[in-house]
């Protein structure tokens, strides 16, 4: 019989499945409103700043693991220098107090990812893990930092070439090019005006000419305050049951842009859920729990990571936490974050951006430099082609002088 667990039907996404079509959740504990609240948008030059500050700091987070991910390296080791150089980037910004005399809060706002191969993502394993990185894999690491709340994510995929300057081939170039040009066409569809269906036709039709497959249950969110996986969502690919309401695409909104596409049938599966190590606090969710080792750990959780996804690395007594981890889920006051995997031999690749939509075009603030790559495929569709052809701002036009 078929042992493999039955696919996971949930949104997977490399941030988190939404809640589709539940109301958004309001954080009074952070004074947030946020909704509204023109303060905490892009249209408070003090909120960008703290945007490009964060994505400042998961930029370096990303060149710091990116430089020590060759083969031999430990991939748990990769994961704690990702976490570790976000931290310590984190300190070195906002340590004055605020107007309140609150310090500002700021570090990661999800934990390093480093997954191999045909793993999709989530792969954030304990200091125990034993597993090493070898020549010729391709290696997605995917983080994030927030300052004050304010989230930039980035991910980027890189094969661990022998020879540095040598290309990409064969399907895994294909892939990461498909990537690639679909992330160039979304960016540019991600304007006031345009929906978020448009959005991923874009992404489709790149994947659909170069041949591979969009991962089902990945999704772009718009990001507020201390909300990674706010509700607005492009949903990359609709399924029977897997549907995003359409919405419209609107001034001073973030976007964690999010492009995942695999050489296999793009329907990632759990193998192991003793794999999973990031969780999020679903902030909507109470109850009381019993027993002492859940109590420890929730107790953790609400105190450092109160609204953001975290590992369990990050736990004091990670035994003790484990134990606990099981009363929480099955309170659901966790979301979990399973570690997926496309089947054997398929190349995956993934790229994420934050974007921040503003009125003279988009700022793209996380970014990706890929290596060299040598597909022979490349984007056939002509509209598509004349939209990557487009400048991402327009120039600013100079004031006349008074």
């Amino acid at each position: 019989g078929d042992l493999s667990p039955p696919p996971c039907r949930r949104p997977i996404e490399t941030t988190h499945r939404p809640q589709l079509h539940t109301p958004p959740v309001t954080m009074s504990d952070y004074g947030s409103d946020v909704e509204d609240d023109s303060e905490h948008t892009l249209a408070n030059p003090a909120v960008v700043d703290k945007y490009k500050v964060a994505a400042e700091i998961a930029n370096k987070a990303l060149a710091a693991v990116l430089a020590a991910a060759v083969p031999g390296a430990k991939v748990c080791d990769l994961c704690a220098l990702g976490d570790k150089t976000v931290e310590a980037e984190a300190a070195k910004f906002y340590n004055k107090k605020d107007k309140d005399g609150n310090k500002i809060d700021k570090g990661i706002a999800f934990p390093t990812c480093v997954s191999v191969n045909n793993q999709v993502c989530h792969n954030s394993p304990l200091d125990d893990n034993t597993v090493v990185l070898e020549e010729g894999q391709a290696v997605k690491i995917d983080l994030g930092a927030h300052v004050d709340g304010y989230i930039a994510v980035v991910a980027n995929t890189v094969v661990l070439m022998g020879d540095a300057n040598a290309p990409v081939t064969g399907q895994q170039a294909d892939v990461m090019q498909a990537a690639i040009t679909a992330g160039e066409a979304a960016i540019r569809k991600l304007r006031p005006g345009s929906t978020n269906n448009e959005v991923a036709a874009a992404i489709a039709k790149v994947a659909e000419d170069f041949g591979v497959n969009v991962v089902e249950g990945v999704l772009t969110h718009a990001m507020k305050r201390f909300v990674i996986d706010g509700n607005k969502v492009v949903l990359h690919k609709s399924s029977p049951e897997l549907k995003a309401d359409e919405e419209t695409i609107a001034l001073n909104e973030v976007y964690a842009l999010d492009i995942v596409l695999s050489s296999g049938e793009g329907k990632p599966k759990m193998q192991d859920e003793k794999e999973t190590n990031v969780y999020k606090r679903a902030i909507e969710k109470n109850y009381k729990l019993k027993m002492q080792a859940s109590k420890q750990l929730f107790s953790q959780i609400t105190t450092r990571f109160p609204t953001m996804p975290f590992t369990m690395r990050a736990m004091t007594e990670t035994r003790g936490a484990r134990l606990g981890v099981v009363e929480c889920m099955s309170h659901e006051l966790l979301h979990e974050y399973p570690v997926l995997y496309e089947k054997s031999g398929d190349c995956v690749a993934h790229f994420k951006a934050t974007v921040l939509v503003m009125q003279n075009g988009n700022d793209r603030i996380t970014t990706w430099a890929h290596q060299p790559l040598q597909s022979d495929l490349e984007l056939t569709d002509e509209d598509l082609k004349a939209l990557i052809a487009q400048p991402l701002k327009s120039k600013k036009k100079k004031k006349p002088k008074a």
